[in-house]
């Protein structure tokens, strides 16, 4: 990322939102869990926002959700989708905005394709369920825990 982007990061990430926010009044994102042949899950950190979180983001005006899931998985994770992704929930994000909602879904089948590289994703990986990096987001620990260790389903991120 340019240097000077970097600088104003800072100030332009949370401007960008409060702009989002008083242009919508309810705001749609979708993420998708999608795992390698060793059931290693991908993760992405963005330059935006600190930790690690499943890859995705807001569904544009006009876009639907499966086609917004199909361009963040090909941009942030470098992750094509080759079959129809499964919605594994809906979940309110209060904490970010009072009327956010994220689409989860399940990725698979799917090939590796190149991620843009645009300068939003500091770094992306597949990470074993026990080794996972430091910084990972409570809400994608909690989607984790629900879809892999049986753990009690939370309508909150």
């Amino acid at each position: 990322m340019d240097g000077w982007r970097m600088r104003l990061e800072p100030v332009l990430t949370p401007a960008f939102h409060a702009w989002w926010r008083f242009r919508r009044s309810m705001t749609l994102g979708v993420r998708g869990i999608a795992c390698d042949a060793q059931r290693r899950v991908g993760l992405v950190r963005h330059t935006y926002s600190p930790g690690w979180h499943f890859p995705g983001g807001g569904v544009e005006h006009g876009e639907t959700a499966l086609a917004a899931l199909k361009r963040e998985m090909d941009e942030e994770a470098g992750v094509a989708i080759a079959g129809a992704p499964a919605l594994l929930g809906i979940f309110s994000n209060h904490a970010n905005f009072k009327n956010d909602h994220i689409l989860l879904y399940r990725v698979d089948p799917w090939t590796p394709c190149p991620p843009y590289e645009n300068g939003e994703i500091a770094e992306r990986g597949f990470f074993s369920l026990d080794a996972l990096p430091r910084g990972v987001t409570k809400g994608t620990r909690r989607r984790l825990a629900e879809i892999f260790e049986g753990a009690e389903i939370s309508e909150r991120w």
